[in-house]
């Protein structure tokens, strides 16, 4: 028996040599737009059915394949009937996971077209639960809450449209935990906290991109921690044993004799803490008295003339 020939490009707004990311992008925007927790038009299920529909062929490069074979010669409405040992063809349905579009209930409701292209044998043994989309997010720490851990409340804002699809905006409050020896630019996974589905199915989660705000001391770069520390010329000459500050306190570091200025000194284990710890990096700087004494400036003129480094030499 003939159906009515449904054009799936025209369907999901693409042309027919869209590539699969096109595709992809076009069916998420219609989705949302008729989901039918969002659209309050009276035709959003119906539309929403046809948009998977659409999306279950053209998202599957096989099923997408078998379509393109023929469905050129028709345009949408025209009677259709399948060639000859079409109806022997089986395929899996999946969907797709991460679109969060449709549930087992809109793959049973499927066109006749649909079950006269592709069979209706073992729609839903296969389907995979949807499931809604991960979320991303930024989140600023301090220093001392990247090191120590810490507990932390945001507020993220979402949009969600009202009855007239006017979007408006809401205020989601998280209580996030920041676990010890979280670095810059790591990922807070919240599970559950993403994108809802309409029907069965489990939502997405939101991933939360961790920025640390600049700090007085400290810098860092990936688990390593980083400190200048100045020390005077004559600690550097002649070595010395200085404090320098560490996230837990003090440490003892130890001056070589000749120490130049800029040269570097690493305290292992002094970084961020974790499985695989980070170093602290200390950087020393010679600095000189903006002002001397009378008698700091009879050693200094005494050092000039009994010294025999030559700099410029």
């Amino acid at each position: 028996m003939p159906v009515k020939f449904k054009d799936y490009y025209e369907t999901l707004g693409v042309a027919r040599g869209a590539s699969q990311d096109e595709i992809r992008k076009a069916y998420r925007k219609l989705a949302r737009k008729f989901h039918p927790d969002v659209s309050k038009a009276p035709d959003a299920e119906s539309k929403f059915k046809e948009i998977a529909e659409a999306y279950e062929v053209l998202g599957d490069p096989q099923k997408r394949g078998k379509y393109d074979e023929f469905g050129a010669n028709y345009h949408s409405g025209d009677e259709f009937r399948p060639p000859p040992g079409w109806e022997d063809a089986q395929y899996q349905f999946y969907g797709d996971p991460s679109a969060a579009g449709f549930t087992h209930d809109d793959l049973s409701g499927f066109s006749d077209f649909f079950e006269t292209l592709f069979g209706g044998r073992g729609m839903g043994q296969s389907f995979r639960q949807a499931r809604g989309e991960d979320h991303e997010a930024g989140i600023t720490i301090g220093l001392d809450e990247a090191y120590h851990g810490a507990r932390k409340s945001i507020g993220l804002q979402t949009v969600r449209l009202d009855e007239q699809g006017r979007p408006q905006r809401q205020t989601k409050n998280y209580n996030v935990k920041i676990p010890p020896g979280t670095i810059d630019g790591m990922k807070i996974r919240l599970a559950g906290q993403g994108g809802g589905v309409h029907g069965e199915g489990s939502p997405g989660d939101l991933y939360l991109h961790v920025s640390i705000a600049p700090h007085p001391v400290f810098k860092w770069s990936g688990r390593n921690l980083e400190v200048t520390v100045p020390i005077t010329p004559w600690e550097a000459a002649l070595g010395a044993k200085i404090n320098v500050p560490t996230m837990e306190g003090k440490a003892v570091l130890t001056i070589a004799t000749g120490t130049q200025s800029g040269q570097r000194f690493r305290l292992r284990g002094k970084g961020f803490p974790g499985h695989h710890s980070g170093d602290l990096i200390v950087t020393v700087q010679i600095v000189i008295p903006r002002s001397v004494s009378a008698n700091e400036r009879k050693l200094f003129e005494e050092l000039a003339k009994t010294s025999s480094f030559k700099p410029r030499e």
